[in-house]
């Protein structure tokens, strides 16, 4: 994930501030899609197991205890060096399209360094099938990485594009993607048009970070919510639904409300203490005669 410049990490996942170096005040957007549980039990299991029966010591392995041990120790990290190297490639692939982005739009840029990085790691095929897509569909960039906040809820983020295609404002999140058995980009989950709907719902726009100013929003509030699938064999994008938006926003609108209950909880302190038992009873007085 790339870090914009207003964004903190801080106990209370990523926030935001309103200028750079300010005090954190609402929570990303992403950080407020995150309080719904996820349950990745399944992969987890599926990538330790995974990681143990492609090991190239396994079999020299069987019978010796302490080797076994130390294939089961090194393969429990398995998802969480999957999930970093994903993460790593999806900062690769985003710069190189914000990248692309600059560039369209006569501003300074590093195409050349960012498509030399995917290259040394491999990755080349996605700057080819972006360029693809980019032509394609004649994208015109307005803004790139735009950074947008809302203070009647409460939230901030950062979007990935804003463009013109075929006439339409569109905001755009882009998603790299791994390739599927069929040789075809996984699909988007559908969170992006939680992230997407609060981005539209955004109130202002960062106009210049270091001095903390602002605008009001200056897109409008029909534009079309792209998620574009980046892989290595195809770019996918997907347009969320107009229909399902109001229902998407009270979902995220529900996710900040549980944001915010978690942190108000998290200054408690501890919600329990024990309770002694109650002090012996006096005995009973003897009856007179």
């Amino acid at each position: 994930m790339t870090s914009p410049l207003l964004a903190q990490n801080t106990e209370f996942g990523r926030m935001y501030a309103r200028q750079a170096n300010g005090v954190p005040e609402v929570p990303s957007i992403t950080t407020v899609i995150g309080q719904a549980a996820t349950d990745m039990d399944g992969w987890v299991g599926h990538m330790a197991a995974t990681a143990v029966i492609q090991d190239q010591r396994l079999a020299e392995c069987v019978g010796n205890q302490a080797k076994l041990k130390a294939i089961a120790r090194q393969a429990s990290s398995a998802a969480v060096e999957y999930r970093d190297a994903a993460a790593r490639r999806g900062d690769r692939v985003h710069f190189y399209a914000e990248n692309i982005a600059l560039r369209a739009m006569g501003k300074p840029h590093q195409c050349a360094q960012a498509r030399e990085t995917l290259k040394e790691n491999g990755e080349g095929a996605f700057a080819d099938r972006f360029d693809e897509w980019w032509e394609q569909f004649r994208v015109r960039p307005l803004a790139a990485e735009v950074t947008v906040w809302n203070s009647e809820v409460g939230y901030a983020g950062t979007l990935d594009l804003v463009a013109e295609i075929a006439g339409r404002i569109c905001l755009i999140d882009y998603k790299t993607k791994g390739t599927d058995r069929n040789g075809r980009a996984k699909s988007l989950d559908p969170k992006v048009v939680i992230q997407l709907t609060a981005g539209l719902k955004a109130q202002e726009i960062s106009v210049d970070p270091a001095a903390g100013t602002w605008d009001e929003w200056p897109y409008p509030k029909d534009a079309m919510l792209l998620g574009v699938a980046l892989g290595e064999t195809e770019v996918v994008p997907m347009m969320a639904e107009p229909h399902v938006l109001p229902a998407y926003w009270r979902r995220f609108w529900a996710l900040r409300q549980v944001w915010e209950s978690n942190v108000a909880t998290a200054g408690l302190g501890h919600p329990l203490r024990a309770v002694p038992a109650p002090p012996a009873a006096a005995p009973a007085a003897e009856p007179h005669a």
